[in-house]
């Protein structure tokens, strides 16, 4: 896997993750305003681009894993600090729902 390949799966990572955090992110504004909703759908498209995202840090990991020796840069490192960040969203909404879904009974 050349640098090119790496910077290309950091933006992989670094758009899916996004993307996931976005929907994240609106759904905990929609929480909070007592609307509950959209709860499966935002948090099941948030888990489709988590696993999108996760999909492209795990053919790095698979390479390396093999042998292979990886040039890796700042966009690749930079796409698994949104995705870790993101993951950490996504538990942190999921605790959130329950709380406002206590809140609002």
């Amino acid at each position: 896997m050349n640098k090119n390949e790496l910077q290309m799966l950091g933006f992989e990572i670094v758009a899916y993750s996004g993307d996931a955090r976005s929907s994240l992110l609106s759904l905990l504004k929609e929480i909070r305003a007592g609307n509950f909703s959209n709860v499966e759908n935002k948090v099941q498209e948030a888990d489709e681009n988590l696993k999108l995202a996760h999909n492209a840090q795990t053919q790095v990991l698979s390479n390396e894993a093999n042998g292979e020796d990886l040039e890796l840069g700042f966009i690749f490192i930079h796409g698994q600090d949104h995705l870790m960040t993101t993951l950490l969203l996504r538990d942190l909404v999921q605790d959130f729902i329950e709380l406002y879904q206590e809140k609002y009974r």
